[in-house]
């Protein structure tokens, strides 16, 4: 295959990987390139692990994955909410320069997205479970066959998809096709993703397998049985919980597979969540973070993280860099020696790629992480971090992240120079977002989608021959259960 034979000898002239036949690589002709595993949660919040002491959750399979990999403290979705991190996720840039402004708001086919440019280096790719970036709000719905925006319109070959949160026994659309399925949501796509890595392993093209779980969103649905170690908390916590336990267990069952497949030492398996915990559950989502999933505070944009890959770590360690969801595809990019030009510029993320493959642990980040969403905004330059609640006011807060981590206290009046230094940066970067907003950064220099806006499925007749059949599914009932504008 020419172009995995290319991207071959990018790997192995790149200085940030281990290369032991940088002189010969033609004769490195059987090597694999590396395979990826994104798993993403939906709403799991930052304090929600084993490995942060949690005081109910226990989640022994994802603190695994910490003992035996690369764990950052300091990881941040690219938005308080869904669909605008899974836009960052799939162009390495910012929710609002690629049309993602909030739930439901469709990503810009005129983007370059990680699954195109993997699927065109020769990757076999796929994604499983919520989609939530073909413009459709409501519960998850699976994706019609003749929708422009399922998964593989932004590179995924194979897809088994729903539009966005899906639960216990969901129903989920197979590449066009609906199926429904009995069983925990996280269990029933983690089976159907090994399915498609097992199918994969002798094809000799490298995988990118993307997991995007319903769990924990609402509503809460779980095992009888997985809810036992929570029966003194309220119902929907206990649910909640639950829920996770099932989606812990799923990464166990995830890490298994790769092993018994012998596949682990070749695959980077990247678990994170989409944005921050959730309010009202107790005990609390989000440790001793300020905010919830929705606002700017650190609780609601700095997610568990966790990177396992044992042929290439191999020793477990700890990260205090600040990095994010808009890192993921400059990071694949580089260890799949993908060219520069993939990604399309401006890019918000940067490669991570040298903290994964040496023993490199820096502390500065060199670009500052923004974030727009709603009208708010936040732009954390390493340890400072600076926050407004209407970008057209122009009022700011400034935090030391190093010092107040729970954002207790705002320095703006206390270091008006460190104030107009950060606001300086920031409306720098936010007036290149508004360019890209525009469309100023495509090659056609304006916004040629013709679906800019979201619109509720349940709204728009597209679903209706399957109202009656699915009004009374607990997922459904709210939205279903109404007459049709």
């Amino acid at each position: 295959m020419k172009s995995l034979s290319l991207l071959l000898i990018l790997l192995c002239a790149s200085p940030l990987l281990p290369n032991t036949n940088a002189a010969k690589p033609h004769q490195d002709e059987s090597a694999r390139f590396p395979n990826f595993i994104l798993v993403m949660a939906d709403d799991w919040g930052y304090g929600q692990t084993g490995y942060y002491n949690h005081p109910a959750l226990k989640t022994p399979h994802i603190d695994a994955m910490a003992a035996n990999g690369l764990r950052f403290d300091r990881f941040y979705a690219g938005a308080p909410n869904c669909s605008p991190t899974r836009g960052t996720v799939m162009t390495g840039r910012t929710n609002d320069r690629v049309g993602v402004q909030d739930h439901g708001y469709p990503l810009r086919l005129q983007e370059n997205t990680l699954g195109r440019a993997l699927r065109d280096a020769g990757y076999a790719t796929a994604h499983f479970g919520k989609w939530h970036l073909n413009g459709y709000s409501g519960p998850g719905a699976p994706l019609l066959k003749e929708d422009e925006r399922t998964p593989d319109a932004f590179g995924f070959d194979t897809w088994l998809s729903v539009s966005n949160f899906f639960d216990m026994n969901p129903i989920l659309s197979r590449n066009g096709e609906f199926e429904e399925f009995e069983g925990d949501s996280s269990e029933i796509i983690v089976d159907e993703a090994i399915e498609f890595i097992r199918a994969n392993k002798d094809s000799g093209k490298p995988f990118c397998t993307v997991i995007w779980y319903g769990t924990p969103h609402s509503p809460f649905m779980a095992h009888e049985k997985d809810m036992e170690p929570f029966a003194d908390l309220d119902d929907t916590s206990k649910k909640h919980y639950a829920e996770l336990v099932a989606m812990d267990r799923s990464i166990g069952t995830l890490r298994q597979a790769l092993r018994d497949l012998e596949l682990e030492k070749d695959t980077v398996l990247w678990v994170n969540s989409d944005n921050g915990g959730l309010p009202r559950i107790t005990p609390g989502t989000v440790g001793e973070l300020n905010g919830h999933k929705g606002t700017v505070y650190e609780g609601g944009l700095r997610v568990p993280a966790v990177i396992e890959w044992p042929g290439t770590i191999k020793k477990a360690r700890v990260t205090e860099f600040p990095a994010g969801t808009v890192d993921i595809f400059p990071t694949l990019a580089e260890l799949a020696g993908l060219p520069d030009s993939v990604l399309l510029q401006p890019q918000d993320g940067i490669s991570l790629a040298a903290i994964l493959t040496t023993n490199k642990n820096p502390k500065t980040r060199k670009k500052p992480l923004g974030f727009r969403h709603k009208g708010r905004a936040a732009w954390i330059d390493n340890n400072y971090k600076l926050v407004t609640q209407n970008v057209a006011d122009g009022e700011y807060e400034l935090f030391d992240l190093e010092n107040d981590t729970s954002e207790t206290t705002d320095l703006a009046k206390e270091k008006p120079e460190v104030l107009a230094k950060m606001q300086k940066a920031f409306e720098k970067w936010n007036a290149s977002v508004d360019r890209s907003v525009a469309g100023k950064d495509y090659p056609e220099g304006k916004v040629t989608d013709t679906k800019t806006e979201r619109e509720s499925w349940p709204d728009t007749g597209l679903y209706d021959q399957w109202r009656d059949e699915w009004k009374d599914r607990p997922e459904f009932q709210r939205y279903l259960n109404k007459k049709p504008k």
